[in-house]
């Protein structure tokens, strides 16, 4: 059976992208017991949510709350501006300093980060060398950096994200494929299946949406996502060029829409697994 993360927002609850701060209303104990219970292998979680578990439990007891539920694989986000230096404006070192801290005790497979809003850089090879000097530091914490592409963003597509990690050439960086970012972004699988190398994908999100945005990109992002299998994404198409290019999960599964976060916790977790199954069991049926 395909294991399955539920990212950051995909048990958090009554929160957005769109809050400040967004952290997840639900405590985190409730959260995790509702996670391993619905059948998920691990979780993710955003900078906000961590920031408030340290001031609480903190990061061990966070670590022994995960271990005591039998979930294996962490995730923690997200990083963005990563390659202004410390000290000059928009710098993003106080949630660098934060997840390296939490990865410490934590030792997730990743820590994933996005670039910034805005167009398109024309000069993404000016990014590999900070992002090299990222997967350094990130060794050094024991994990590795997950990049996810965004068509809102700067770094906009996965070939231009596979472009920039193959410029940046550090074992330790890779890719994070959200289906939404790539059908979003008109990426064809044709294109995907050619940028992309084995081993390159570190992480995979699984959604779906309707066929046209609703609202801007990122409105439609945060607030009108779908179940696995209730859109129009070629689903079945993204899981079979990743697969043949050797990622084989665990699966990430993020939701976000405003019907989503108004369920209670456990039946949103349930909902999306059993969606995001289905989507996965089928084409290990066709392919066998």
């Amino acid at each position: 059976m395909p294991e399955l993360v539920a990212t950051a927002w995909t048990s958090a609850g009554d929160t957005s992208p769109m809050r400040t701060p967004a952290t997840s209303p639900v405590p985190i104990s409730e959260r995790i017991t509702a996670v391993a219970d619905a059948g998920y292998s691990g979780l993710g979680l955003i900078a906000d949510d961590l920031a408030a578990i340290r001031a609480s439990i903190g990061f061990i007891g966070l670590r022994d709350l995960i271990a005591d539920h039998c979930l294996t694989h962490i995730e923690i986000e997200l990083l963005e501006r990563w390659w202004i230096p410390r000290g000059e404006a928009g710098h993003s070192y106080g949630v660098r300093d934060l997840l390296f801290e939490a990865a410490d005790a934590l030792a997730p497979a990743f820590i994933k980060i996005g670039s910034e809003l805005g167009q398109p850089t024309q000069c993404p090879g000016a990014l590999a060398e900070p992002l090299h000097e990222l997967a350094v530091q990130a060794v050094a914490h024991g994990t590795r950096i997950a990049l996810e592409t965004m068509p809102f963003s700067i770094v906009s597509t996965v070939p231009m994200g596979a472009e920039l990690v193959a410029s940046c050439g550090h074992p330790a960086v890779g890719l994070l494929v959200d289906a939404w970012h790539v059908f979003r972004a008109a990426t064809s699988l044709d294109e995907l299946r050619a940028a992309l190398t084995p081993g390159m994908v570190f992480g995979v999100e699984l959604d779906d949406a309707a066929a046209a945005a609703v609202g801007s990109l990122f409105e439609d992002t945060v607030d009108h996502r779908l179940l696995c299998g209730e859109g129009t994404f070629d689903l079945d198409g993204l899981v079979a060029v990743l697969r043949d290019l050797e990622f084989d999960g665990p699966w990430g599964v993020e939701i976000l829409s405003e019907t989503f976060r108004a369920l209670p916790v456990r039946d949103a977790l349930d909902l999306a697994a059993k969606s995001t199954l289905a989507v996965l069991t089928r084409d290990i049926q066709a392919s066998g």
